[in-house]
């Protein structure tokens, strides 16, 4: 006998596939690529990158740098990237005090 419709503890296929995702160790990656412009090589521009990738090879992320290399006249100057785990576990942390602006 169902209550309601929220009775059904199934996930949709969606969610589903986010956390087979997260068992194989995806992670969301964001990459900011700096990189130097063609015409003018004393000026780096910024490009941010994301994509879903497995760590902690990425493959995706070094496919993407490999095509730019191949593909794009600007030359990457550095590549910084930053993570996070899709699973984790949540947090709770309490404040420690109370500051009020003017």
């Amino acid at each position: 006998m169902k209550f309601s419709e929220y009775d059904d503890y199934s996930l949709p296929e969606r969610d589903y596939a986010e956390v087979a995702a997260a068992l194989k160790n995806e992670r969301l990656l964001l990459a900011e690529i700096l990189y130097r412009l063609p015409d003018y090589p004393e000026i780096l521009q910024s490009f941010i990158w994301q994509e879903r990738d497995l760590a902690p090879q990425y493959p995706r992320l070094n496919k993407f740098l490999s095509f730019w290399e191949n593909n794009i006249d600007g030359k990457i100057f550095k590549v910084r990237v930053a993570f996070q785990s899709t699973l984790s576990p949540g947090e709770l942390t309490y404040a420690k005090g109370q500051w009020l602006l003017h």
